[in-house]
């Protein structure tokens, strides 16, 4: 059964002042990107057929599952958080700008000396931080739960990173690649937040933001947006608080109503903005959806505030969704994975689900509403994700 709240901590137009949020103003992000080989914005693929069969005025799909050829959107977070860090140590070690041009160069790292990357995932920010990695002809090292589909694993492998199996969570891997990495003097790229640790983080959440940008010719233009609802999944947080992040900035108490969806096994934010004192506690699931990438069991402390003060309702879902979504993509012609299906199976449990009426009447969804997805991954689990959608085999 779905779980929901609306936010009792909304606030119209969120101003998130002082230190610890300055790093929000940083703009170069899509400049960034552009710099890198294989760069293109990725698809806004329009599904006026399924949006009449759901009772629907629209319905927009940003679809990252080929961005940069490692089937998720992550690549944007951990480059440009990689890239970031580069450009504090040579400004640090040299006192002279650095910036695009220099992030792939050579000549770089033989000033700089060599570096390991380690990260902990279910998946795609791992394949994220390989990628990058092995584009800087460096090293990575990627923790992963041991019970990981075999074909993630093997994505990273190809990636070049050596990859540490953890018996435990996703949150188990965070605390084992931190004390590692300290042991060994490796540079953690992490997508959470810790105590002692929240810069790498905050980069990541900005890099994201160029694919709310990339939509800056079509549904996000000046002045108004269009779109009336943005449905944005939340592991960490880093995508919901970069999406959040995006529209209040850019069109403040006029931003489309964000809708943040959880497996219901891994609702660490449905409970967070349930707890009734505003701080971000832990799931009380199993951490154990088939939307593997959404298997987190605490907000990231980096996120957290900003996903409280500017999103507008909460949904947690049962896996089946997850399964009904997939299939309904592939039938569009559009790849989506467990995960990357999840703001489309939010979309249908809103839609369809007679518990969820009196949320859909009091959200304003309806006929003349406009929904943008982000298809977050295309097929990292090739295997399983035939089953699904050929409805062939247990999933």
């Amino acid at each position: 059964m779905c779980k929901f709240s609306f936010n009792p901590y909304l606030k119209s137009n969120p101003v998130w002042e002082g230190p610890e949020y300055a790093f929000l103003d940083a703009s170069d992000m899509p400049e960034f990107h552009r710099s890198l080989k294989g760069y293109r914005p990725t698809p806004l693929v329009s599904l006026p057929n399924l949006a009449k069969i759901l009772g629907l005025g629209g319905i927009f799909v940003k679809d990252e599952s080929e961005r940069f050829g490692i089937k998720a959107f992550k690549a944007l977070g951990a480059s440009y958080a990689i890239y970031r860090f580069l450009k504090q140590e040579w400004e640090k070690r040299f006192s002279t700008p650095f910036n695009a041009a220099h992030f792939k160069n050579p000549a770089v790292f033989e000033k700089l000396g060599t570096f390991t990357f380690a990260a902990a995932t279910d998946g795609n920010h791992g394949r994220a931080v390989a990628w990058t990695a092995k584009m800087l002809r460096q090293k990575a090292v990627i923790y992963m739960p041991a019970d990981s589909a075999r074909a993630r694993i093997q994505a990273i492998e190809g990636e070049g990173a050596a990859v540490i199996l953890v018996n435990g969570t996703f949150d188990d891997c965070v605390e084992k690649c931190a004390a590692d990495s300290q042991k060994n003097g490796w540079q953690v790229v992490s997508d959470t937040a810790y105590p002692g640790y929240r810069e790498i983080p905050e980069f990541i959440l900005l890099g994201y933001t160029t694919l709310f940008c990339e939509l800056e010719d079509s549904v996000h233009p000046p002045g108004a947006p269009g779109v009336d609802f943005v449905i944005l999944p939340a592991g960490v947080g880093g995508l919901a608080a970069a999406g959040t992040r995006y529209y209040v900035r850019r069109y403040h108490e006029m931003r489309p109503k964000l809708i943040c969806v959880e497996p219901v096994e891994a609702d660490c934010f449905l409970e967070s903005i349930r707890s009734g004192n505003g701080k971000p506690v832990p799931t009380k699931g199993r951490v154990n959806s088939i939307m593997a990438g959404l298997n987190c069991g605490i907000p990231s402390p980096v996120t957290w505030p900003i996903i409280r003060d500017g999103m507008h309702f909460f949904l947690a879902i049962p896996d089946h969704y997850a399964v009904d979504a997939m299939r309904l993509y592939a039938e569009e012609g559009i790849v989506s994975g467990e995960s990357g299906a999840s703001g489309l199976a939010a979309l249908l449990a809103l839609m369809s689900s007679k518990t969820m009426r009196t949320a859909r009447e009091k959200l304003g969804l309806g006929r003349q509403s406009r929904v943008l997805l982000i298809n977050t991954e295309g097929d990292t689990d090739p295997e399983r994700y035939r089953k699904i959608v050929d409805k062939a085999g247990k999933i």
